[in-house]
């Protein structure tokens, strides 16, 4: 869970003994026995205290590590732990991404596209990428859904029926909605409301959420969710009150 150099930066900060050992065990990818603990801790540049009893704070852990045969582990109720600490897999890019759209949801005035916006952040960060993916990007459609109600309506209904007679004038959001999203997104483009660059982008991202909507196999990490999040960042929401 935690690289040597992760650790070292943790086991500076003003922490409790345990979240410590909790620290320096999840370091460890097989269980450890104490003496592995001390060293681990010296190597990364903290000496424990010879007050302290490793052992028996983690038998008094109340489930946050485990004595196996094979030494001391960490739970999940341990990792769980340190994730509430702000310990978890994001590269420091991936955190500034997640800061910034943070940042941006004062500039949002829906609730409902805020409440969208705030899911995802929070998916990201649980390093629930799939999730993140996939609420992000209704949330980037909520908001161009509403900025071409708002701006251009009827010259997206124009285009609209341009390519498909049997287009029905929207009147809504909801109607905008009923288009394929990528057909929405070649309308948009042909009005110039996005550029080509921005819409080649756009069909990445919503391949990609097509990719993570459904059960499959689909692998995504922290840094295509941070990739995906900074896409819509920059090209939707800092871009389209």
């Amino acid at each position: 869970m935690l690289d040597k150099a992760e650790l070292k930066t943790w086991l500076q900060r003003d922490l409790s003994q345990l979240d410590k050992l909790l620290l320096i065990l999840a370091s460890f990818d097989t269980p450890c026995q104490i003496k592995e603990l001390k060293e681990r801790a010296r190597e990364s540049g903290f000496r424990m205290p010879k007050s302290w009893n490793p052992s028996a704070q983690l038998g008094r852990s109340k489930g946050l590590a485990i004595r196996t045969p094979d030494g001391w582990e960490i739970s999940d109720a341990g990792r769980q732990c340190l994730h509430n600490l702000g310990i978890n897999k994001l590269s420091p890019a991936a955190v500034n991404v997640a800061t910034d759209l943070r940042a941006e949801l004062a500039n949002i005035n829906n609730t409902d596209t805020c409440a969208f916006v705030e899911e995802a952040i929070k998916c990201h960060e649980a390093e629930l990428y799939r999730s993140a993916i996939v609420m992000s990007w209704l949330a980037a459609m909520d908001v161009l859904h509403k900025y071409v109600h708002a701006n251009h309506l009827a010259a997206f209904n124009t285009e609209a029926k341009r390519v498909d007679t049997r287009w029905k004038d929207a009147k809504t959001t909801d109607d905008l909605g009923k288009m394929k999203e990528s057909d929405f997104l070649d309308r948009i483009g042909a009005l110039s409301i996005i550029g080509k660059n921005v819409k080649k982008e756009l069909i990445n991202c919503l391949d990609r959420r097509n990719g993570c909507g459904h059960p499959n196999s689909f692998k995504i990490g922290a840094n295509t969710s941070a990739h995906h999040l900074e896409i819509l960042l920059l090209n939707v929401f800092k871009v389209f009150p």
